[in-house]
């Protein structure tokens, strides 16, 4: 129900802002071509939302970039409409102003202006228009290039608990495939092919395997299936894979034989040598006690614990990493940040400031965590946060004390 509303809401509140900005960008300019300009803009981004409303489907043969240009517009464009809302909103009460002065006075003399010469004040209000579409338009291109481009970023720990006959075991961590309307076929065929190159001894995913729709679902098992481990792949839930439908996600995944572990273990052995893999379930609607509830999931699910298995855990949100540090676990994998997705830097940025613990390595004591900056994407563009594959080595090493 919440997803519902806050559905409505969100696209209600865009499809007034839009409207909104068309009467402003209608007042700022009064040449006919670019507001046929800014009209034919602002129709294709209120098409598309209140098609969305509708629950028409995204057309296939409508390329990616115009549904990247409806986003970045709503996401970042918009953002523009404070300072140049402020600006004209100053300049009418200005304007108003001397009006009202003026018509205590003698009428202004006329001035002869040219018929195809631009005053002063019409060529900032036509810029004023404009800036924000050209803004959207060049971010676009910028974001399509970016969202293209897949790294593999490597990790080798040294594991003091590591038992010997691990020494050298090899993980590929995925998350955050977020597949749907943003996906590119391409990256996630590179994804899969780089993956089985590497011959992981296992292939873990921490979660948001689609974006929002279930009718994506069979692709991204599609693409579970194709990847593979020597010996085995596993499974856990993220916020997205849960936003049409929770029962179902969770019963097609089980279905289709893919290992899916919700508060759940699975035991299998690498070079014959046990390793337990702990999944956590997402807590939806937990944001505000995440830690509290967090730390029981963990607590409960590890009293299936077999002592003499090396356990990995595996939670979408990262900051499972504080229970995983109470249980003395060594080593957890994460996703959910993206990377911090806006980032000025590798630490200043959207993920530290929402998060603890957001993009690569972190220790505390002899635990680990890995969070992945994930594959894929809910918002068009990335700054300083590549998408990335991660590959992990394990080492034994002596206990440090």
């Amino acid at each position: 129900m919440f997803w519902f509303w806050f559905w409505w809401v969100h696209h209600g509140l865009m499809v007034v802002v839009d409207l909104a900005w068309w009467l402003l960008a209608m007042g700022l300019t009064r040449k006919p071509l670019w507001r046929l300009v800014i009209s034919a803009f602002l129709a294709v981004q209120l098409a598309c939302i209140v098609s969305g409303m509708a629950g028409v489907d995204w057309p296939s043969h409508v390329p990616r970039s115009v549904y990247l240009t409806v986003l970045v517009w709503h996401y970042l464009g918009l953002a523009l409409l404070l300072p140049v809302g402020a600006i004209c909103g100053y300049a009418w009460i200005r304007r108003w102003l001397v009006r009202v002065r003026a018509a205590r006075q003698e009428p202004p003399v006329a001035t002869l202006v040219g018929v195809n010469s631009l005053t002063r004040r019409e060529f900032l209000g036509a810029a004023a228009s404009l800036a924000p579409p050209l803004f959207t338009i060049g971010l676009t291109s910028v974001a399509v290039a970016r969202l293209d481009n897949l790294r593999l970023r490597r990790f080798t720990l040294a594991v003091p608990t590591l038992p010997r006959a691990l020494d050298g075991m090899t993980l590929v961590h995925l998350t955050d495939l977020h597949i749907g309307q943003l996906s590119c076929a391409r990256v996630l065929r590179e994804m899969a092919d780089k993956t089985n190159a590497l011959r992981p001894d296992l292939v873990l995913w921490t979660g948001d395997l689609i974006d929002y729709a279930l009718s994506d679902l069979s692709g991204g098992i599609a693409l579970v299936k194709a990847v593979e481990g020597r010996y085995g792949a596993w499974l856990t839930e993220g916020n997205h894979d849960l936003a049409d439908d929770e029962g179902e996600f969770q019963r097609r995944v089980k279905a289709a034989g893919v290992p899916l572990l919700l508060d759940e273990s699975a035991l299998t052995h690498v070079r014959g040598y046990p390793v337990q893999i702990f999944g956590l379930r997402w807590l939806s609607g937990a944001d505000l006690h995440r830690d509290h509830v967090t730390a029981l999931q963990v607590r409960e699910v590890l009293r299936n614990r077999q002592p003499d298995a090396f356990p990995i855990l595996l939670s979408h949100h990262p900051h499972a990493f504080d229970a995983a540090v109470n249980a003395d676990l060594p080593l957890t994998l994460a996703g959910h940040t993206h990377g911090g997705q806006l980032m000025l830097d590798s630490r200043h940025g959207l993920g530290s400031v929402m998060f603890r613990y957001w993009s690569g390595l972190y220790q505390r004591g002899r635990s680990q965590l890995i969070v992945s900056n994930g594959v894929g994407t809910w918002l068009p563009f990335r700054i300083n946060a590549p998408a990335e594959i991660v590959h992990i080595t394990l080492r034994c090493t002596e206990a440090r004390g």
